[in-house]
């Protein structure tokens, strides 16, 4: 949607980092697997936010960071042919941990309301799973639905921005990403039964 918009123009201002990584020897999985591991390295910052609420800002910012490494793999792989099919799968699949690691971490900090965070957690992963079980059925998902990847990071990195500013502003975040989240879903739903209706009127 618009946001996804955004991701392009992201991959277009910064994919010119593509080039000079895969020249020193990074490729589409390192970058995949390096997004995992800064998601990770914010849901640690996150769990330790009660020692200093400033941690939230470098956490922000890691969050970022692997929203880069999601736009830089995808963008290698197709200026270097190197797209396959295992490389898609993992990519997929570390973004889906990525993605429930830093909510969790939200979840067990007591950042917001438990049922709001699984709420929010399950809504992510029935996006992903929607898509993927589409696809595997003939019917392209991409730029279906309010709540993609990128909507979702930016609201998540915003949130935990303002967040020491503002308690609760991630308690918030929850319940967008659950309303947003959950629609995206129905979308996606929607999408599919019209296009394979069509298919199976034709």
């Amino acid at each position: 949607m618009v946001l996804s918009r955004f991701k392009k123009l992201f991959e277009g201002l910064f994919g010119g980092l593509a080039a000079p990584l895969h020249d020193v020897g990074v490729r589409p999985n390192t970058l995949t697997a390096v997004g995992l591991a800064l998601s990770a390295a914010s849901a640690v910052l996150i769990y330790m936010h009660k020692l200093m609420l400033e941690l939230l800002y470098p956490s922000a910012a890691l969050i970022i960071l692997s929203g880069l490494c999601d736009a830089l793999d995808g963008a290698m792989a197709r200026m270097f042919g190197e797209e396959t099919p295992v490389g898609g799968f993992l990519d997929s699949l570390l973004d889906r941990y990525g993605d429930a690691v830093v909510i969790c971490s939200v979840i067990v900090s007591g950042l917001c309301n438990p049922v709001w965070g699984v709420a929010a957690l399950v809504g992510s992963l029935l996006v992903s799973y929607a898509r993927a079980r589409a696809e595997a059925l003939g019917v392209r998902m991409a730029s279906v639905g309010l709540g993609e990847r990128a909507e979702r990071l930016i609201i998540l990195t915003t949130a935990t921005l303002i967040e020491p500013l503002a308690r609760g502003a991630l308690n918030v975040a929850m319940i967008v990403l659950t309303a947003l989240t959950h629609v995206t879903v129905v979308q996606r739903a929607v999408y599919f039964w019209r296009r394979k209706g069509v298919e199976d009127n034709a």
